[in-house]
């Protein structure tokens, strides 16, 4: 024993056993010491020896990617992993705060709770319009999709034990709108072995704004040996910074003047959020339980968050009320189980959504009025002109519900596999009131009082699927993995949209086929269905070189289902297909201190949808032929000592069309290639300038390139342990639209690059955190849109309307934040 102890080099796993260090060397010294004694007893006294440090080490990380339990780092897969441990390092609250430090994804928002999220850049410029095509990306929360048609819920972040990004096509084992990739949001389960609560509260103060705060907090309860429940529930309130300034524009048609001073307020974005979760565990025996789960969120937004550049920094000048209501509550359970040796798992969940919206639209009134007098029809019942701005009254409903059936071999047999059932019914009741103050009943749509055009619609999404994988191990250290999806789809949209008959003799009532109120519109105008089935499937080699370090080759596929369009004079849109190449690796160097991993690809993106806002700001669904990515991405961990890890990611894209995108279908019904000018659109009869997006042409909202660094220092202070962090991102360029003109028009969003800072102080069952979020207060672009088409509100260089016209918004990240947490922990 005696030359055994002073040999003992404690090796602790991650930053969380640092505290540890003093209770592990009063156990080293407690047990050594005689030993220590015996030897001195046996020769001269040696040289005082140095205080052995402990050996830095990089925690494993376990996932559930592959619907089976996993080390992350023997998961043949490109995947970004978000610790607890990381989540609240980075004080990650958001969507907004975990994509950022994800480079293979990129974010399309107008307000917190409506965003679009992107991965590898497949990405065609959608508007994230409530009727616009699937997302491309799928988000879980643990087993269950929370997806909507509208985007995935903005859920705030906290008491998850991570967030998991599986980059590439997912759609063997997750189906549509797992088409580029899939986010999983793991939260933290009940546990029947101890008790445990924590509460946090903050404040903080965003530049150019006002205060904020957020307080949360969750408590486990054992219930008895077999049962648990835990509650969680959080309140946050975000301080605004956009100013809706004085201004008033003069509608040339009539000349009335209008201003917005009844509607000015210095930083009007606040917001508002409040939610809970409450999940119970019962363990029914050894191999079986059940965990039913219900969570609810409430945000409301005030004002606008994004500015006018041509008004000012973070300022707009809009004359009426804007706000938005997203409220959801999603109930779930999941039963697992054993039959005999197999793992058997049933998820379901309900979602129901409900989003209010007021908007300005005054400026398509404007425009419109300036380019083609639309002012004229504007009057009262005594034919009196009137001021023509609209404001947009809108809600969304949305209800999801979701099953799947599973089953699992098990996973040490060297062959194994993965099969399941799955069936998904999505229901969206749309009603969007665009509304005039005073205009006449014969412009109104019957009905509804100022209403100038209504949309009162109702789509419906089904899907159904088998799916399954199967693994074989050829050898020790090489697996073949083959799998397949077979699917059907189904897509409908019924109900009204368009003008009275007194507007318009063609569109809105004039079109109607049916005399059907739907859901209180004056007649029925739309009323089609679209189905498709079909499969994709995937195959994967993997050989491990041992047990730190393998390599694998894959080539997955990925779908998005086609629909019908909202304006029913469209045709329906297909299907698109993403097929993935991909080589990666998986490494760990230095005795576990470094962590390498990453991934070069090639997709290949089949009739692509692409939606943009046409005619009269109506949001049109077109296929666009094909086109093509070609990417590196890799992350990096390195325990520099025991004190300091460094973490990095890299995304670097190559995305180009394939075919020039003519914005038509040919006479077979499929996307048109040739489109030189003089080429007649067979939908219109009408001659075309040209494509409106060529061959090579960037697809948008997605950089070439997205990083991130970030360092933290971890060290003995006041009896407990402080820390010191930094973290940098940085995003380039981003195209805003695929078409060249519009794109033209309303320009990229440059790159930027912004800083957080953070430090803090662990004592006990207190901490003290304090942090700054860009830090620099950088104007980094989450979004550039206009409020109808592009081509009619921003004109270019050299029009005559060119020193009026160009009136487009840019929604920014948040300005520089300065945050103070304490967090007090009970068990």
């Amino acid at each position: 024993m005696a030359t055994i102890c002073p040999g003992v080099r404690p090796r602790l796993r991650g930053r969380s056993k640092f505290i540890r260090l003093p209770l592990a060397a009063a156990i080293h010294l407690a047990f050594c010491a005689p030993a220590f004694a015996a030897d001195a007893e046996q020769s001269a006294p040696p040289t005082q020896p140095s205080e052995e440090k402990p050996t830095a080490s990089l925690e494993s990380v376990t996932v559930t990617a592959q619907k089976r339990t996993e080390n992350a780092q023997a998961v043949p897969l490109s995947i970004d992993v978000l610790s607890t441990d990381k989540l609240s390092e980075m004080n990650v609250n958001s969507m907004t705060d975990y994509v950022k430090m994800l480079p293979s994804v990129s974010i399309q928002s107008t307000a917190p709770g409506f965003s679009q999220i992107y991965m590898r850049g497949v990405a065609s410029g959608s508007n994230g319009n409530h009727s616009g095509p699937s997302p491309s990306v799928g988000v879980y929360l643990d087993e269950e999709p929370i997806t909507t048609i509208q985007g995935a819920l903005d859920l705030h972040i906290y008491d998850v034990a991570r967030v998991e990004a599986l980059a590439g096509p997912q759609g063997t084992l997750y189906g549509a709108s797992s088409q580029a990739g899939t986010i999983r949001i793991i939260t933290n389960k009940p546990d029947p072995s101890a008790f445990a609560a924590s509460v946090s509260t903050e404040i903080n103060s965003v530049s150019h704004g006002t205060l904020g705060y957020v307080t949360e907090g969750f408590v486990n309860i054992p219930l008895s040996e077999k049962a648990a429940l835990r509650v969680v529930g959080w309140d946050e309130h975000d301080g605004g910074y956009v100013d809706n300034v004085l201004g008033a524009r003069t509608y040339p048609t009539s000349g009335i003047t209008a201003d917005n001073a009844s509607r000015v307020h210095d930083a009007y974005n606040e917001s508002w959020l409040r939610g809970a979760r409450a999940a119970l565990k019962l363990d029914l025996n050894d191999d079986w339980s059940i965990t039913p789960t219900i969570m609810g969120q409430s945000q409301h937004n005030g004002g606008s968050y994004a500015f006018d550049p041509k008004i000012g920094d973070l300022k707009v000048s809009h004359g009426y009320a804007e706000w938005q209501e997203d409220r959801w509550v999603q109930s779930a359970l999941t039963v697992q189980g054993k039959i005999g040796n197999f793992d058997l798992v049933y998820a379901f969940a309900h979602l129901n959504r409900s989003d209010w919206t007021d908007s300005d639209y005054s400026d398509y009134s404007f425009w419109y009025d300036t380019l083609s007098g639309y002012g004229k029809y504007i009057t009262d019942n005594n034919g009196n002109y009137i001021n023509p701005g609209q404001h947009i009254h809108g809600v969304d409903g949305y209800a999801k519900t979701s099953h799947e059936l599973r089953i699992n071999s098990p996973k040490d047999q060297r062959f194994r596999f993965v099969a399941g059932l799955y069936l998904d019914h999505q229901s969206h009741r749309i009603s969007q009131d665009y509304i005039i103050d005073g205009l006449a009943t014969a412009t109104s749509v019957t009905g509804w009082p100022n209403t100038l055009w209504l949309t009162k619609q109702h789509r419906v999404d089904d899907s159904s699927a088998v799916f399954g994988e199967v693994s074989y191990d050829i050898t020790d250290n090489l697996t073949g993995t083959l799998g397949a999806r077979f699917f059907h789809t189904e897509n409908s949209l019924r109900g009204f949209f368009g003008f009275s008959e007194g507007y318009s003799s063609h569109t809105g009532e004039a079109a109607c086929f049916s005399d059907y109120k739907f859901d209180g519109a004056p007649c029925t105008n739309l009323d089609k269905k679209t189905t498709q089935s079909d499969h994709v499937g995937k195959g994967n080699l993997t050989y491990k070189f041992d047990a730190d370090k393998m390599i694998y080759a894959t080539w997955s596929e990925g779908f998005r289902p086609g629909g019908i369009n909202r304006r029913g004079s469209q045709p329906p849109y297909v299907a698109d297909f993403l097929t993935n190449y991909e080589f990666g690796w998986k490494t760990e160097w230095l005795d576990h201190r470094l962590r390498w991993n990453g991934a070069v690809f090639q997709e290949d993106w089949k009739d692509f949808q692409f939606a943009y806002l046409g005619a009269n700001g109506l949001t049109e669904i077109h296929n666009a032929n094909k086109a093509q990515i070609r990417g590196f991405e890799s992350n990096l961990t390195w325990a520099a000592t025991y004190n300091l890890t460094l973490t990095a990611g890299i995304s670097l894209l190559k995305s180009k069309l394939e075919a020039d995108y003519c914005g038509f279908l040919d006479e077979t019904g499929k996307p048109a290639t040739v489109c030189t000018p003089g080429t007649i659109n067979p939908q219109t009869g009408d001659p075309v300038d040209g494509p409106q997006a060529p061959k090579g042409t960037q697809l948008p909202l997605t950089a070439k390139q997205k990083a991130n660094l970030s360092a933290r220092y971890v060290f003995d202070a006041f009896g407990g342990e402080g820390y010191f962090q930094a973290a940098g991102f940085v995003e380039g360029r981003r195209r805003t639209d695929l078409r060249t003109l519009e794109n033209g028009l309303i320009g990229d969003m440059p790159g930027y690059a912004s800083f957080d800072l953070s430090a803090g102080l662990k004592k006990n069952a207190w901490a003290f955190d304090v942090y700054i979020k860009n830090a620099f207060d950088s104007r980094g672009e989450l979004n550039r849109f206009a409020e109808c088409a592009t081509s009619v509100c921003v004109q270019p260089a050299g029009s005559q309307y060119a020193n009026v016209f160009g009136q487009y918004y840019v929604v920014p990240i948040q300005p520089r934040t300065i945050g103070l947490r304490v967090t007090r922990n009970f068990d």
